[in-house]
C-alpha cells in the first residue's frame, strides 16, 4: 500500500495500458472522419502510428503524441513515474528525443493533497531523466484518477521511424519482457508475488531512451513500442502498415517472473481479449500453447521497442543492446506477404 495509505488501483475499474480502447474498436470509431492533407505532415494518426510528426524545416520535424491511464500501481509517485515513461515511449518509438511535457491529470476530489503531489514529482522526476521539460498541463475533477503527458519531441525529417517502414527480411527485436498485464491484475486481487511485482515496476519505469540512442545508429527500417495492444496487435500493425508478413519464435520471448504462470492459471487482463479479438484472425498460432499466445497478447503498459533491422546489423545490434535494455529479445523476421495471414508462431 502507498505511505500515505491510498490505494490508487482500488480507485480504477481498469489500469494502466489495459485501459485503452480495443485497436478493432477505435478503428471504427475513425472510420470515416475526413483526413486533411499538407505536404509537411510525414505521419498522421491515419497510419496507426506512435505519434504525429511535422515538418518544421529541412532539418527538423516534431514529434507530438499523448497518452494517459489509470492508476496501475497504488504509490502515487511510482505511478506518476511508470505514466510519464509510457507517454514518453512513443517519441522514442518514432526515433525522436522528447523535449516539451505538458501533465494530463484527473483526479477525485477527495484524492490526499500529499498523494496528488507525489503523482506529480513521480512525472517530473522521469520527465527530467529523460531530458525533457514539463511545462504545464491540465487537471479536471474525476472518480478515478487518471495521470499521463501530451509529449513534444524533436528528429530529423530523414531519419523518422514508423511501424509501416520495414522490409522482408528483417530481425524482430524486443527490449522489455512480456507479462506486465498478467502480473498487475494479479496484483489487484492481491496474488501477485511481491519479487515479481518489484521486477514489473522497474521494468515500467525504465525509460526507452536506451533502447532508441542505440537504435538510431542501426539500419532500423520500422519500430513502435509495445503497450496496450500487446506484441501481437503492435505486430500485426507494423506487418500490415509495411505490407509484409511474420514469422514469431514464442520460446524466444522472454516472460517477466511469475507471469507464466499465472497466464496458465487463467488469470487474465481483459485487455488481453480484446487484443486477440483484433489480431487473432490474421495469425497462425501453430502448436504454441494457449497461455504462451494469451502473454503474446497481454496488453502492456510502458513496455519495450520493437524494431525491425536490417539482418546484417542484427548480431551487432543485439551486443549493444544486451548493455543497455532490460531485456533483449530476438524473437522473428519479416517476410514477404503471400497473402493470408500475416503472422505466424513457430
Amino acid at each position: 500500500m502507498a505511505e500515505n495509505g491510498v490505494k490508487l488501483t482500488k480507485l480504477a475499474k481498469c489500469a494502466g495500458c489495459g485501459a485503452k480502447v480495443g485497436a478493432g474498436v477505435l478503428a471504427q470509431l475513425l472510420e470515416g472522419i475526413q483526413i486533411h492533407r499538407d505536404p509537411n505532415l510525414l505521419v498522421g494518426f491515419d497510419k496507426s502510428d506512435d505519434a504525429s510528426v511535422y515538418q518544421v524545416s529541412p532539418e527538423l520535424a516534431l514529434v507530438q503524441t499523448v497518452d494517459f491511464f489509470p492508476p496501475i500501481a497504488d504509490d502515487p509517485y511510482l505511478f506518476g513515474q511508470i505514466a510519464a515513461a509510457n507517454a514518453l515511449s512513443d517519441v522514442y518509438a518514432m526515433g525522436g528525443e522528447p523535449k516539451l511535457c505538458l501533465n494530463i491529470m484527473a483526479i477525485p476530489k477527495d484524492m490526499p493533497g500529499e498523494a496528488v503531489h507525489r503523482l506529480l514529482r513521480g512525472g517530473y522526476d522521469k520527465v527530467y531523466e529523460a531530458g525533457a521539460l514539463i511545462t504545464g498541463g491540465h487537471s479536471i475533477l474525476d472518480d478515478e484518477p487518471k495521470y499521463g503527458l501530451a509529449v513534444t519531441g524533436f528528429v530529423h525529417p530523414d531519419r523518422v521511424l514508423t511501424n509501416a517502414g520495414a522490409r522482408a527480411g528483417d530481425v524482430l527485436f524486443l527490449t522489455k519482457p512480456l507479462g506486465a498485464g498478467v502480473l498487475t491484475t494479479a496484483a489487484k486481487a492481491e496474488m501477485a508475488p511481491p519479487e515479481s511485482m518489484d521486477y514489473v515496476y522497474r521494468c515500467m519505469t525504465t525509460l526507452n531512451k536506451e533502447a532508441r540512442d542505440v537504435m538510431i545508429r542501426y539500419p532500423v527500417h520500422a519500430c513502435t513500442d509495445v503497450t496496450g495492444f500487446g506484441l501481437l496487435g503492435h505486430l500485426t500493425e507494423m506487418a500490415q502498415g509495411s505490407g509484409l508478413e511474420a514469422e514469431v519464435w514464442p520460446d524466444s520471448a522472454d516472460f517477466m517472473p511469475g507471469a507464466a504462470e499465472l497466464a496458465q492459471t487463467g488469470l487474465l487482463p481483459e485487455g488481453m481479449y480484446r487484443n486477440r479479438a483484433f489480431a487473432e484472425e490474421g495469425v497462425d498460432a501453430g502448436e504454441t500453447a494457449l497461455w504462451k499466445q494469451d502473454l503474446l497478447y497481454d496488453p502492456q503498459t510502458s513496455g519495450g521497442l520493437l524494431m525491425a533491422v536490417s539482418p546484417e546489423a542484427a548480431k551487432d545490434l543485439m551486443a549493444e543492446l544486451k548493455e543497455r535494455v532490460p531485456s533483449v529479445q530476438r524473437i522473428g523476421v519479416l517476410r514477404e506477404y503471400r497473402g493470408g495471414k500475416r503472422i505466424f508462431l513457430r
